[in-house]
């Protein structure tokens, strides 16, 4: 994967394909503690990894196959922690198929006041 005759860096890559799967600007390393995309909604930062924990992976699975027509959503919260402040993991894509869904019902006038 070349870009500008270099080699892309795979963190770099992965950020601008999630940027771009979102709508969004990968804003690249500036000095500045910023997040790593930049999208007029979300505050998103990408964390790529070599590979991500089995468990992890298992809970998905299972999410995925219990889920008939629902969207396979897993929720990580840690022992103490507030419930509301969990953290919900789903698929990117459907992510975007809810996103996508809503900014369209909101195009089209549906749900608003």
């Amino acid at each position: 994967m070349a870009w500008h005759g270099k080699v892309m860096t795979t963190w770099k890559h992965c950020e601008r394909t999630i940027a771009s799967l979102l709508g969004g600007v990968r804003t690249g390393c500036n000095g500045e503690s910023r997040r790593d995309v930049e999208h007029p909604r979300w505050s998103i930062e990408v964390k790529h990894r070599k590979s991500l924990p089995e468990w992890l992976h298992s809970a998905m699975d299972q999410a995925i196959i219990e889920a008939e027509h629902r969207v396979p959503m897993v929720v990580l919260h840690e022992k103490q922690m507030k419930y509301e402040d969990s953290y919900v993991i789903l698929r990117l894509k459907d992510f975007k198929e809810i996103t996508d869904e809503q900014q369209e019902r909101v195009s089209d006038g549906v749900g608003k006041g």
